[in-house]
This record gives C-alpha cells, structure tokens and sequence, in this order.
C-alpha cells in the first residue's frame, strides 16, 4: 500500500515538472541556458508588457542582452531587475557596468560605492573597488595626449557587421554577417562568415569583396575571427554557435593549410576542449605560438587569453593561461601580436571608457605593463579586433555611434613624432668541445628562454648550423637552457642591460638590434668529472663560504635539470700536510657539499661525498727546481664532480610532443607546406 502510494507521489510531481517545463516561461528559460537570448527577450518583454515591474522578468532581459554583448541596452532592466533566487549585489555590479557602457560614470560611480559598502560578498566587493579604480583611471586616461587618427572603412562596411580584420598579401580577410538571411537566436543577427578583399594598405577595392569558400564557411553557423601563420600557408579560424550545445560553448578553433592552391578542409585543432570556448586566435611573429580567449575551467573570471606552442606537425602544446597581469575577473579577447613584439588585446575587466577596450602590453625593466589606447581607438561602445599592417597604421573593429552598420571596421594612422620602434634579437649557437678542446656545432638542440622570474618566453630548436634567435627586450637577465640527446642539460646567463639603445637618437621608424651570445653543452657520459670553479674554504676549515654557495647553486640547477644522474662531489688538496690530515679535510669539505646540496633539495642517494686529499694532483706543488709553485697548489685545491651512473631519462610533461621539435628542419624539408 504505501509503495503505490509512493509511486503515485512521484508521478503527481513527474507531471508537474512537465508542466513547468513545458510552460511559456518554462521554455522560455531553457533557451535562456542554451544561449537563445533573442527568443528569452522576446518572452519577457511580453511579460512587461502587463507587469512593467515584474523583477524576475527584467533581470532575464537584462541577462539576456549582457550575455549576447548588448550590455548598453541592459540598463532600465538592471535597474528593475530583482526577486527571489536573484543576488541583489550581482545585479548592482552589472547595473554599474550597463550605465558605464552609456557613458552613465558619475551614476556608475555611485552604484558601485554603494556595492563597496553593503555587499557581504568579499570577491563582489574587490572587483567593484577593481571598477571604481578603474573609473578614476578614466581621468589620467583623458590628460594624455593621442595621436591616433581613425576612419570608417567605408569601402568595406555594410549595414551588417564586419569585424575581426586580418590582412595577408594585399587581401583584407574579415568576419561580415552580411547575405546571410538565417538568424542567429542569441543576438536577432544573421550568421556570420569569413569574406576577403583585395586591398592596398587600407585601400580596399570593393568590387573583389567575396566569401571564403564554402569549405570553410558552413550553413547556419557563426564562422569568424581568422588568423594566419607568417608565411601564409596556415590559417586558424573560430567556428561554432550551432546551437546543438550548451550556450556559447559550441565555439572551438579550426584549422586549415594552403596546398596546391587551395585551403584544405578544416580540422578541429586538439587544443579544444569539449566544455569551453575557444576563439579569436593570432599567431606570433615566428609562427611558433598561438594565442587564442577561452573561457575553460582554472582561468581567472570570464574569458582569459592563452598560448600554445605550435609544432612542425601543426599540434598544439604547452597551452598555458597568460596570468594576472593581462587576465582579469572580466574577458579578455582578440590577441593580436604586432611585429615589435607588442601584444594587443581587448578587455572589459581592465579600466576602460565601458565595454571592450584595446590595450597593448608594454614590457618595462622585465616587468607587464597594461596600456588603455585611450580616445579616440577607444570609446564607450566595443573597441576590438586590431591589426597593424604597417608599425604606424592598421585597421581595428568598433560598434560606436556613426557607423554603417552592427560592427564596423575601422582604419587608424599613429602620427606621434617619437614613434621609433626598436626590436632587440638574441642570436646564439649551440656547441660542444672535442677532446682537443674545439668547439664542435650542436645540431638539434632545444634551446629555451627564461625571464628573470624563470618563467618561459620562448624556445627554439637549432638546425644544422646550431643557431638559435630569441625575442629580447630591454634591461632584462635571461637564462639559455639547452637540451640535446646525449648532453648535459645546461644553462647560460644573458642580459641586455646596457647594450640597449635610445629610440630618441634614432632616425628610422623601425630599427633591428641582434646581439650575439654561446651555449656549450657538455656531454653526458659516466666517469666524465667537472671542477667547480670559485669554491673556497678557509684555512684548515670545511665551512661553504657565501661566494662558494653560489657555485653550489649552480650545480643544483644541473642537478635539478639532468635528475638521471647520480654524481660523486670530490674534495681535492695541495700537499701541504700531513697525508692523513689532507685526507680527513678533503672528506669534510666534499661531505659539506654534499650536505648543501640535500639542504638545497638534492635527493641524498644520488650524492657520494669523497675526499681524495692530495692524492691526484692536475698541476705541480713545486716547480722542477724544488721551489714552491704558488699557482699549482691553487689548481690541485679544488672541488669536482663527477658523473657515477646514468639512469633512465625521466619524461616531464610535454616531453613527447617536445621530441618533434627536434626534427624540425627535417619535417619541413619533407614537407614544404607545413
């Protein structure tokens, strides 16, 4: 009896959640999860139609235009927005960002103090102090002088939207939403697909305005935002917004090769993931990394900007989160890598005039330095999408009052007199030593880049000749790390502080500065031994000296790097002494090594303390005439390394796609197209 009833319990509710979901407003939710906002405003705004204070149905439309980057529109909603299941404190936090994106800042100003002060919510509080912040930033932005001057690219724009230009080889490429004629449910706007024309500079000829072919654009799907590699044979394009997945997630990176004259048909490039967003891609200047926005778990709020490294394979690896310098509780999108080196990006989370900004990044002494392009680049509407296809000029997208249509593209000429734009360059070459101590070149070796917080900036594998070239900029320390089978890992000190020049004293608009540098790799074999140099002892004492420590940390780096070795630290004496009393220093001496090396997180059994005393000199005590020979004592006091096992290789992560890059040079030699 009781289960019956049971089961008739559970129909009654089975039967009322159907009801629910199959109501007008249960609908009408379930298109807002999808990501069908055009058809939830439409809803709601029926429901306003009788109720004009209905809580719940303002804070969906205004949701629904935020959420579909129509956020200007969003403010009388925000502002009615309300009810149960509804936080009060977000409402106000994006009420501040509707009335900012309409030029609205004193109102905006005065929200967000009122979030600062009644929000019990610490994260909500810290980022409206990060937005008031911003707002004062407004002020110092304004005194600034800008020599940018902007024009409509009228040639190109339509009433629809064109954004996200890209320009390869006199042909302007670009995202258009223009002779699509089905909508796309989350904006009311048609899909969108890539088009091309032929242009000198910012001269387009509108005549030759015509879409890329139908391999790439794909029916009733947002196809947009491309990117090419530096010599043009590889293209990497946004597609998604199908609406047969979640929301805004159906978006992923596709890419494509220029073969026989043609673009092969595009593939899903491995680093998406089935949950995110990935688009708006731009590769480096040496085609060796992609940036890309997502919005994948571990970011920092919103969409955030990521690298990955590109292999002569087109794979794609070491995918890493630029940080917080340039990634923010916000979204951060449409990277862009100008050849000086410069990142430019577009942010709402950095402090701006209301919407999407364009920023540069600007590295000082080592240090991220975020810039706000600032008027008239910027303005309250979205600023995107920027491409420089001279130093001094180039084309970015905006939705500002006065266009033609949706997303406009727009031209820009930088007329600052002091632009002189410097690029440093480090160039190397990798050797070893032949016994006969000349240097022999290291083919294949990784060479990698640190910055002085040692983190990786960029790596590179030599070819036959041994060279390497690196991105450098002014008044750093660097560290060279170099890897080859059957060597050492090793690494080498560089920096540019005072070999730097003053862009006042240049004359042309773009000078290029290469600096030279050497990495010798020793190689790995057992019983091979290494003298440490400047490692000193007091008199009759085994205490490491300030001066010693450093060396000593030398080492821990080499072991630290090359954790297949196991190594024997040798303490070596003059033949002053007793043979006794030389043995028992040297052994106290190499078992303080030892002993700093474990402090230094050394595994205790890959180290082997010996004292050999004076036992195996490399010089003379004293000269053929029994004199005494200073400089021969100071060469056999010494302390030595040496190699006693060679144990597996242990593989660190992203080894095996690293592999690849050795055999770089041969891969495009067999294929000339990749």
């Amino acid at each position: 009896m009781t289960r019956s009833k049971n089961i008739g319990w559970g129909a009654f509710l089975f039967l009322v959640w159907v009801a629910i979901g199959c109501s007008p407003e249960g609908k009408a939710l379930k298109n807002f999860r999808y990501g069908n906002y055009e058809t939830v405003i439409a809803y709601y705004k029926d429901v306003l139609a009788k109720q004009p204070n209905n809580g719940k149905a303002n804070y969906y439309i205004a949701e629904s235009y935020r959420q579909s980057n129509r956020i200007k529109l969003a403010q009388p909603y925000y502002e009615k927005a309300g009810g149960p299941g509804i936080s009060k404190d977000t409402v106000q936090l994006y009420l501040a960002k509707s009335q900012q994106a309409n030029g609205n800042y004193a109102d905006a100003r005065q929200t967000l103090q009122d979030l600062v002060s009644n929000t019990e919510v610490e994260g909500l509080r810290d980022r409206a102090q990060k937005e008031l912040k911003g707002l004062k930033d407004l002020d110092e932005l304004a005194s600034k002088q800008s020599y940018y001057r902007i024009k409509n690219l009228e040639a190109l724009n339509s009433n629809f939207s064109e954004y996200s230009p890209a320009y390869l080889n006199g042909e302007l490429y670009f995202t258009s939403s223009r002779s699509n004629d089905r909508i796309y449910g989350s904006t009311g706007t048609p899909f969108t697909d890539l088009y091309k024309a032929k242009t000198q500079g910012a001269n387009v000829e509108p005549e030759t305005i015509k879409p890329l072919p139908e391999s790439i654009n794909t029916p009733n799907v947002n196809v947009g935002t491309i990117a090419f590699s530096p010599d043009g044979r590889t293209m990497v394009f946004a597609k998604g917004n199908t609406g047969k997945r979640k929301g805004a997630n159906d978006v992923d990176l596709y890419l494509s090769r220029y073969r026989n004259n043609a673009w092969t048909e595009p593939v899903q490039i491995n680093i998406n993931q089935p949950d995110s967003w990935e688009s708006t891609p731009a590769f480096s200047p040496d085609g060796r990394h992609l940036y890309f926005s997502s919005n994948r778990k571990g970011g920092f709020g919103g969409l955030d900007l990521y690298s990955a490294q590109m292999d002569s394979r087109g794979r794609f690896t070491r995918v890493r989160n630029l940080g917080p310098e340039i990634n923010t509780s916000g979204n951060e999108s449409f990277p862009y890598i100008a050849e000086n080196g410069k990142m430019y990006f577009s942010s709402d989370g950095h402090p701006g005039y209301g919407m999407l900004d364009i920023f540069v990044v600007n590295r000082v002494n080592g240090k991220t330095v975020v810039e706000n392009l600032g008027q008239p680049v910027n303005s309250t509407a979205d600023d995107f999408g920027i491409f420089l296809f001279r130093v001094d000029r180039g084309f970015f997208t905006s939705n500002r009052e006065g266009g033609k249509g949706d997303d406009d593209i727009y031209t820009f000429i930088n007329d600052d007199p002091n632009l002189r734009v410097v690029n440093y360059y480090l160039q190397g070459v990798t050797y070893s030593m032949r016994p006969d101590s000349t240097k022999n070149i290291l083919a294949d070796t990784k060479v990698t880049l640190l910055d002085s917080k040692g983190d990786i900036m960029q790596d590179y594998v030599t070819g036959n000749d041994g060279k390497f070239l690196f991105r450098v900029y002014e008044n750093e320390k660097y560290t060279l790390i170099g890897e080859a089978e059957g060597f050492l890992v090793q690494r080498g000190q560089y920096q540019t502080i005072g070999k730097t020049v003053d862009p006042a004293t240049l004359k042309e608009l773009v000078t290029n500065i290469t600096l030279d540098t050497l990495l010798v790799l020793d190689r790995l074999e057992k019983n091979k031994v290494f003298v440490l140099k400047n490692i000193y002892f007091g008199y009759d004492s085994a205490n490491i000296r300030p001066e010693s420590a450093r060396e000593l940390d030398k080492l821990v780096d080499v072991l630290n790097d090359n954790p297949e070795i196991k190594i024997e630290m040798s303490s070596h004496t003059d033949s002053a002494g007793s043979v006794e009393y030389n043995i028992n220093l040297s052994q106290r001496r190499a078992a303080a090594t030892v002993n700093y090396l474990i402090k230094k997180g050394i595994a205790p059994e890959r180290l082997v303390a010996k004292g050999y005393g004076e036992s195996k000199p490399i010089a003379r005590n004293t000269n053929p005439d029994g004199s005494d020979n200073p400089d021969g004592r100071q060469r056999n006091r010494r302390t030595e390394f040496k190699i006693l096992e060679i144990g597996p290789r242990l593989i660190k992560e992203g080894e095996e796609e690293d592999e690849d890059d050795k055999f770089f040079k041969k891969d495009i030699e067999k294929d000339p197209d990749r």
